[in-house]
């Protein structure tokens, strides 16, 4: 399995700067899908959801842009725009192309070069690295400065980065994921309920703190924390669905990740419908969950230490 990019019609591209350590990923559907999004984090920080509300006028959407640099990564999603502008991919409006593209942006100021930000030339650079390959994962892309476990600061945090994870259903059906894992809480394994990736207990240790549990005794402040999910599958689906399906894919990540939805977190959920055969949503939206909770896991699993953030994958 390839991941996100299993879907028919699907390209994903990503942009990475090691020094400054971060980066921004474009998931590209030039030939449009429906989509949708869920919203739950209290610090998010979007690029033309409204575009995506089952009123809106605009039915299909053209591209995701993934991005570090806080809101000013947001500035990347117009080179995704200007890429298809010149592919010729977008609504058709007063003479014009009009590629929509939707956004989201995770805070990794704190781990490289904070004055250094994912540009509209790295948007544009992203989406001109898109391709059906198998999706890189790890510290790559909009998860190259994501870390997890923040509950005391960067000093106690563990490194993270992109996964990506596919589940098959009968007749053919898929639901795939991408998710940049940078959030406040511990990642833990769904199977066994035991912390994968968090917050140590000290910086120079590898036993776990348990946020979830020193939440209760511990205030937090700062938004340096976003866990962004796109999910995709090639069934059939209206707005109003598409939606649906981005609410039930949020499930995965309240499987994997503890504590989830903090005010400090900005924790967003896009899907994306590219197929022409029925299914069953609430179907797929246990699929979707699945996805992405494989997904959350498969991102702390292959980051590897970065900035002085210690990483699973050495």
């Amino acid at each position: 399995m390839k991941g996100l990019t299993d879907i028919p019609g699907i390209r994903v591209g990503h942009v990475s700067d090691f020094d400054a350590i971060t980066g921004c990923t474009a998931i590209l559907c030039e030939r449009g899908a429906v989509g949708g999004v869920d919203i739950r984090g209290s610090a998010s920080g979007t690029e033309d959801t409204p575009s995506l509300d089952p009123v809106h006028q605009d039915e299909t959407v053209h591209g995701i842009l993934l991005a570090g640099g806080s809101a000013f990564g947001l500035e990347a999603a117009s080179g995704v725009r200007r890429y298809l502008e010149h592919r010729g991919a977008g609504v058709k409006f007063g003479g014009h192309t009009i590629p929509i593209v939707v956004g989201a942006i995770l805070f990794d100021l704190n781990i490289g070069k904070g004055d250094v930000r994912p540009t509209m030339a790295m948007g544009e650079a992203a989406a001109a690295a898109a391709s059906t390959e198998a999706v890189a994962e790890g510290c790559v892309g909009a998860g190259t400065g994501a870390t997890v476990g923040k509950i005391r600061e960067m000093r106690q945090a563990m490194k993270s980065g992109i996964g990506s994870y596919t589940v098959t259903l009968p007749g053919g059906l898929l639901v795939a994921s991408l998710v940049a894992v940078n959030a406040f809480g511990d990642v833990r394994d769904p199977a066994t309920g035991k912390i994968v990736a968090g917050a140590r207990k000290t910086a120079d240790s590898r036993e776990f703190l348990d946020s979830d549990r020193a939440l209760r005794e511990t205030a937090i402040a700062g938004s340096q924390n976003t866990t962004l999910a796109v999910v995709a599958t090639n069934a059939k689906l209206t707005k109003v669905q598409a939606q649906k399906l981005a609410q039930f894919a949020s499930l995965g990540m309240a499987r994997a990740i503890y504590p989830l939805n903090t005010t400090v977190d900005g924790d967003t959920v896009f899907a994306l419908s590219l197929g022409s055969a029925p299914a069953e949503i609430n179907a797929l939206g246990s699929a979707a969950a699945e996805a992405v909770a494989q997904g959350i896991l498969r991102a702390v699993r292959m980051a590897k230490t970065m900035g002085g953030v210690p990483g699973l994958a050495g």
